[in-house]
C-alpha cells in the first residue's frame, strides 16, 4: 500500500524556489570533491595558471546540490500497510469507519460548547505562544533566503599621510577613499539552497507542533466542560441518595419511638446519611476546578467562568458511533507525526549544508568609488570601477567537514527514528483510546441493568420493612447496594464523555482553521 502524503499545512516562503529535482531516500551521498592537501583554513589565490582549475571545479559544482535530495524513507514506519489500514480495535459497534470531521465537537450538537471552544481556540495562551514561536520560525526562514540576494557594502574613510624624514617635517597629505562593493552568491553547491531547505522544514515542524497545541485546547476544552457537567450529574445522583437515606432515617426513628425500632437502627441509618453527605465536598470541588480549567484554556482568569455551565444538569451526549476513519487518515491528521516528517526533512537537508563546505563559494560582484588626494575629490580620474567574479575558496580541513557530514548524517538517522517513534506512539494512543471506549460503554450498559435490578430492590425492601416482613438490615442491604449502583453508574456516564474525548485527541481532529 501506497502512502498516503502527508497534509502540508505550512506555506513556502515567497523567497524560495520550487525543487523540481526528483527525490531520493536521505542517505549521505558525497559529490565531487577538492583535494588541496598545501594549506588549511587558508584562502586560495587564483592565477591565471590555476583558471583551468577553477573552471572546471564550477563546472562541477554547477551539476550538483550537495547532498541528498530528502523523500519520505520506505522503510518508515508510516509505510507499513497495517499502519495505514483499519484499527484493530475499530470493528466495535461503537465505531464507524467514516472521516472525523475537522470541527469533531460539533458531533454534539451543542451550542454551548461550540462556542467555548471557539473562544478558546481564539484566546488561549499556550496558542499565543505557539503563534509567536512560529512567527519567528517564518522570520528564520527569511533570514536564511536573504543570504541568496544581492548584498551591499558602502564604504569611506580619510588617511594623513606625512613621511618623516632626518631633515625635518614635511607637509602632510590627506587622502580619501569612497566605495561600494556588490556580491551575488551563485550558491553553484546548493548551499544556501538546502539552509532554506533546513529551515522550512524547522518552520513546518513549528506549525505542526502549533497545529498539536490546537488539537490539545479543543479536546480540554471540551473534557473541562462535560467535567464540569457531570459533577453535577454525580452530584445529583449523590442528592437523590442522600434524600432516600434521610427517609430511611425518618422512618426509623418514628418507629423507635412507636417501639417498633432499635437505636442501633437508628444509629445504622445515620452513618448512611453522613457517608453520602461526606461525598458532597469533594464533588463540588471537582465542578468548581473544572470550570477554573475552562476559564483558563478561554484565555480568561479563573474567576471569570462561563457562570451558567455551574448550574448545566449533563454533560453532552454523543449517542451513535464515532467517525474514525482509518490508519491512513490518522497519518495525514496527526500533527506530531507530520512535525516529526518535517523534522526529519530539516535534518536531511543539513547533511547538504555540510557536504557543501567541500565546494567553493562563488560570486558575482563588482565595486566602484573614489579615491585619492582630497583636493582631487570628485575627479574623474579618481574614479575606479572593478567588474568580475569573486571567488572565495578556503581549502577545507577534510577531516572536520568529514566529521560534520556525518553528525548531520546521524542527526537525521535519529530524527528518522523519532519519526517512527512518534508514529507507533499515535498508533498505540489510538488504539488504546478507542478500546477503553469500547470497554467503558459495555460496562455502562451493565451498570446501568445492575443501578435498574439494585432500585426495584431497594423499593421491594422498604415495601416488607414498614409491612414488618423483613428487618431493617435487609432494609439497608438493599439501600447500600441501590447507593452504590447508582454512583457506580454517574461515574461511569461521566466517564464515557472522557473516554470519547480521548478518542477525539488521539485522532488528532480539532486543529484545521
Amino acid at each position: 500500500m501506497m502512502l498516503v502524503p502527508l497534509r502540508p499545512t505550512h506555506r513556502r516562503h515567497p523567497d524560495e524556489s520550487q525543487d523540481p529535482e526528483p527525490r531520493t531516500t536521505p542517505r549521505v551521498t558525497l559529490g565531487p570533491d577538492f583535494r588541496q592537501d598545501d594549506g588549511v583554513g587558508k584562502t586560495a589565490r587564483i592565477g591565471r595558471h590555476g583558471l583551468a582549475t577553477v573552471i572546471a571545479a564550477l563546472a562541477l559544482t554547477a551539476c550538483t546540490t550537495a547532498g541528498p535530495n530528502y523523500a519520505l524513507p520506505d522503510r518508515a514506519a508510516v509505510n507499513n500497510p497495517s499502519a495505514q489500514g483499519q484499527f484493530d480495535s475499530g470493528h466495535e459497534k461503537a465505531f464507524v469507519d467514516t472521516p472525523l470531521p475537522d470541527h469533531w465537537w460539533q458531533l454534539y450538537g451543542d451550542p454551548r460548547l461550540d462556542g467555548f471552544v471557539t473562544e478558546a481556540l481564539a484566546a488561549n495562551t499556550d496558542l499565543r505562544a505557539a503563534d509567536a514561536n512560529l512567527r519567528r520560525a517564518d522570520a528564520v526562514v527569511a533570514e536564511v533566503a536573504a543570504g541568496r540576494t544581492l548584498s551591499t557594502v558602502l564604504g569611506g574613510g580619510t588617511s594623513l599621510d606625512r613621511p618623516y624624514t632626518t631633515g625635518g617635517n614635511l607637509p602632510g597629505t590627506l587622502d580619501y577613499n569612497l566605495g561600494i562593493t556588490l556580491a551575488y552568491p551563485l550558491d553553484l553547491s546548493g548551499r544556501i539552497r538546502r539552509g532554506i531547505e533546513a529551515a522550512q522544514g524547522d518552520a513546518e515542524a513549528v506549525a505542526a507542533a502549533r497545529d498539536n497545541v490546537r488539537v490539545t485546547v479543543a479536546a480540554e476544552t471540551a473534557r473541562s466542560y462535560a467535567t464540569a457537567c457531570t459533577a453535577n450529574m454525580v452530584l445529583a445522583a449523590n442528592n437523590r441518595i442522600l434524600a432516600l437515606q434521610r427517609q430511611t432515617l425518618n422512618v426509623t426513628q418514628r418507629l423507635q419511638r412507636g417501639g417498633r425500632g432499635t437505636a442501633f437502627d437508628v444509629t445504622r441509618a445515620r452513618t448512611a446519611v453522613d457517608q453520602s453527605e461526606a461525598l458532597i465536598p469533594a464533588q463540588v470541588a471537582t465542578r468548581t476546578a473544572a470550570l477554573y480549567r475552562l476559564a483558563t484554556l478561554m484565555g480568561r482568569a479563573p474567576a471569570d467562568y462561563p457562570k451558567d455551565v455551574a448550574t448545566c444538569a449533563k454533560p453532552p451526549a454523543l449517542n451513535r458511533p464515532l467517525p474514525i476513519g482509518d490508519g491512513a487518515a490518522l497519518i495525514r491528521r496527526r500533527p506530531d507525526i507530520r512535525g516529526a516528517e518535517r523534522t526529519l526533512a530539516a535534518a536531511t537537508a543539513r547533511i547538504g549544508v555540510a557536504t557543501a563546505n567541500l565546494y567553493p563559494q562563488v560570486s558575482l560582484g563588482g565595486s566602484a568609488g573614489f579615491t585619492g588626494p582630497v583636493s582631487s575629490l570628485g575627479s574623474t580620474n579618481a574614479f575606479h570601477l572593478g567588474l568580475g567574479p569573486l571567488i572565495s575558496w578556503s581549502f577545507p580541513n577534510r577531516p572536520a567537514v568529514r566529521a560534520q557530514i556525518a553528525q548531520a548524517g546521524a542527526s537525521a538517522d535519529q530524527a528518522l527514528a523519532q519519526f517512527d517513534s512518534t508514529t507507533l506512539e499515535a498508533l498505540r494512543q489510538t488504539e488504546t483510546a478507542l478500546s477503553a471506549y469500547a470497554r467503558e460503554g459495555d460496562r455502562n450498559a451493565a451498570l446501568r441493568r445492575a443501578q435498574s435490578s439494585a432500585a426495584r430492590a431497594a423499593d421491594q425492601a422498604g415495601t416488607l420493612y414498614r409491612f414488618g416482613r423483613t428487618d431493617f438490615l435487609s432494609l439497608l442491604t438493599a439501600q447500600a447496594a441501590l447507593t452504590t449502583a447508582q454512583a457506580n453508574l454517574a461515574a461511569s456516564d461521566a466517564l464515557l464523555v472522557d473516554r470519547q474525548v480521548d478518542v477525539f485527541k488521539a485522532l488528532g481532529g480539532g486543529w484545521q482553521t
